[in-house]
């Protein structure tokens, strides 16, 4: 059995007295800061974020399903390939870039569990075969036994963390605080099935107020420049099983910490209480980082695995940091990290930290120089989104060998509907909360793509049949549009996701207003018209989409979140594709994982970039729409340079004098 959980430390010693204050230096933290942190402001520098990321999850979930022994060598198989492997079986070499009978060679007692799948012919029931890993023609991996366990840990931790501030807010009531003794529930986002992310600062907050009188007391003067009394002069006491990375070289373990070490303090001892209640619950162990940031949080998770936390305190971030190379920071590990390697020869942040600013401005924009030059000191501020939702689902089956008929696709795609109804319902369809508004077929043979997305009526009620009928009306389409056999791959996704939507329909349709036997005939003709849209000739579905993009693009492009391109993004599950086992690491999420290695992408010849094939129409309506912004931009220039007796000849953009290259499509 793993190693039991330690009892939360014990509250840390009173706070001294006024003559022990005087006689030390001031806190560097003021009244503002801990006001910016009750209010969890990323801008507060004694913010507290924690990354939970459970022990190779997919493992786990099988050992506790199979009742397995923790020390037992276990590995989870799809097809011949593993997925994840649980940290016994990793001690005799096991990894994710051998076979399932390579690994039945290094470990003969090793448990090779394969994944649950859909089979063709029935239906949209998934179920655990003995016989799945040689039935990969007839069988599609079927994911929905690990997001129902992670969907009862993210519960356990939300109640957790809904018992201490239960706690909180009953023992600061009767301090007559105010204001000042209300405070916020955790924020938790969801990053994947197997990863959140925590705001702690709420709670920090609370127990400070709660373990800390001197913190009650209303500042003297301007709360900006009002510094907070020093807090107690004796060393913290760390738990001896959290992993402490140790202070910069230029920081030195005193007797005198300041509130930010006491807040990563009371940070780790919340977040030992949440491993401990997923552990007593449900029976899984997990890693943590605690941190002031999510960058630093998500990378201290990574560091000492499996069942450990690891804190990151301020006056070690650069220590920490020096140890790694900056391709494994987020939004550095592609392109982006390329460069920077290429430009300064180097992948350390450690040597990075010798450039200056004005020598990352000159060779790279302003824009990324300035992030570039703060994440590697690990500056972020990026906020835990309590609101992070799928922005699509994608179900996908790869034929080998290809298949023939449209009887054959049919079956697939009863699945593929059954499949995403089931996520559907997760999301709350049912409940009215969000709702899909189109739906979209991939179908590949050889090298050829084909794609097609029909939007899905609002007055309609999303079922299982709904979505059947919906693929192979998409199906159908791409078949009239040229050969369709032999196919190699066909996916069926839905996305355009509204929230709030009533009685499952969209408020903007115009049945939405109608009642009895109006509403009847207005949904049968919505489903006719599904099912019509055979009888077009395809160059006019062309002009039809083509309107519909005209009208709509550029609304769609200026509702785009205005976000600073560096939040989490929610990959969609492609589980039957295969996976490059060599990028596969333990802290990242299996969903992510599938997601990067998906063949069903397109080079956009526009700006390079590689989209999912079911963004690539959402793709090129944002490129349509700064088109039309640009030729706007420029007719009115035109306009008011015709208007000037001597007009100046414009001044040459971007650093270096080096003029903006502009490109424009032709329509029509």
């Amino acid at each position: 059995m793993p190693r039991s959980f330690a009892e939360p430390s014990p509250p840390s010693p009173p706070f001294p007295s006024s003559n022990d204050s005087l006689k030390r230096a001031q806190s560097r933290f003021t009244f503002r800061h801990l006001n910016l942190l009750r209010t969890a402001s990323p801008a507060s520098p004694l913010r507290v974020i924690a990354h939970i990321d459970l022990d190779a999850f997919y493992a786990q979930c099988e050992m506790v399903r199979l009742g397995t022994p923790r020390e037992t060598p276990l590995a989870v198989q799809q097809w011949d390939s593993l997925i994840a492997i649980n940290y016994p079986a990793r001690a005799f070499g096991i990894t994710r870039m051998i076979s399932a009978r390579e690994a039945k060679a290094k470990c003969a007692d090793i448990v090779l569990q394969h994944v649950a799948t859909f089979r063709e012919g029935e239906g949209g029931k998934w179920a655990y075969r003995a016989d799945a890993w040689k039935s990969i023609g007839t069988d599609k991996v079927c994911l929905d036994p690990y997001r129902a366990e992670s969907r009862k840990i993210l519960k356990t931790v939300k109640e957790e963390l809904a018992r201490w501030y239960t706690d909180l807010s009953g023992g600061l009531s009767g301090l007559g605080l105010g204001s000042q003794g209300k405070i916020q529930e955790a924020f938790v986002e969801k990053a994947s099935v197997d990863e959140v992310f925590i705001d702690l600062s709420t709670l920090v907050f609370g127990v400070l107020l709660q373990r800390y009188p001197e913190l009650r007391e209303k500042p003297h003067g301007d709360d900006k420049v009002a510094p907070l009394p020093c807090p107690p002069t004796t060393a913290l006491d760390w738990n001896a099983e959290d992993c402490l990375v140790d202070l910069d070289e230029n920081e030195t373990e005193v007797d005198n910490p300041d509130w930010d070490d006491i807040a990563m303090l009371i940070g780790a001892e919340i977040v030992r209480a949440v491993r401990t209640a997923v552990w007593d619950t449900l029976s899984y162990t997990c890693s943590a980082g605690i941190a002031k940031n999510k960058m630093m949080a998500k990378l201290g998770s990574a560091t000492n695995k499996p069942n450990k936390q690891t804190i990151v305190r301020t006056r070690a971030i650069q220590n920490f940091l020096g140890g790694f190379k900056f391709t494994k920071i987020r939004m550095l590990g592609g392109k982006l990290g390329d460069q920077v390697t290429a430009l300064f020869g180097t992948e350390q942040v450690s040597d990075l930290l010798n450039v200056s600013l004005e020598q990352f401005r000159a060779k790279l924009n302003d824009e990324t120089a300035i992030w570039l030059y703060g994440i590697i000191r690990g500056e972020d501020k990026t906020e835990v989104n309590p609101r992070t939702q799928i922005k699509s689902m994608l179900s996908a089956k790869s034929f080998r060998p290809s298949i023939n008929t449209f009887d054959q696709a049919d079956k697939w795609l009863r699945i593929f509907a059954a499949d995403i109804y089931g996520r559907l319902v997760e999301e709350g369809v049912l409940e009215h909360k969000r709702r899909p508004k189109t739906a979209a077929l991939h179908h590949r043979q050889g090298a050829q793509v084909k794609s097609r997305q029909l939007p899905i009526p609002g007055s309609a009620t999303i079922d299982e049949d709904l979505l059947f009928d919906l693929g192979k009306t998409l199906l159908r389409q791409i078949a009239a549009d040229g050969a369709a056999w032999p196919c190699s791959n066909i996916s069926l996704s839905v996305g355009g996701f509204e929230e709030g939507v009533s009685r499952n329909r969209a408020i903007d349709s115009y049945s939405f207003l109608l009642r009895g036997d109006q509403a009847k005939n207005a949904a049968s003709l919505a489903s006719t018209r599904i099912h019509a849209m055979d009888e077009v000739p395809m160059e006019q579905q062309s002009i039809e989409k083509r309107r519909k993009t005209e009208d709509s693009g550029l609304k769609r492009f200026f509702n785009k979140p205005n976000g600073s391109g560096m939040e989490k993004y929610v990959a969609v599950d492609t589980s039957d594709v295969n996976i490059n086992d060599a990028q596969m690491t333990d802290n990242i999420s299996p969903t992510a994982q599938v997601a990067a290695a998906s063949p069903n992408t397109f080079k956009c010849p526009r700006c390079g970039k590689g989209i999912p094939i079911h963004e690539q129409q959402e793709h090129q309506d944002f490129h349509f729409a700064k088109d039309l912004e640009l030729e706007d931009r420029q007719a009115s220039r035109s306009s008011q340079a015709a208007q000037l007796p001597n007009p100046r000849k414009p001044s040459r953009g971007g650093r270096g004098g080096k003029s903006e290259k502009q490109t424009r499509l032709t329509f029509g």
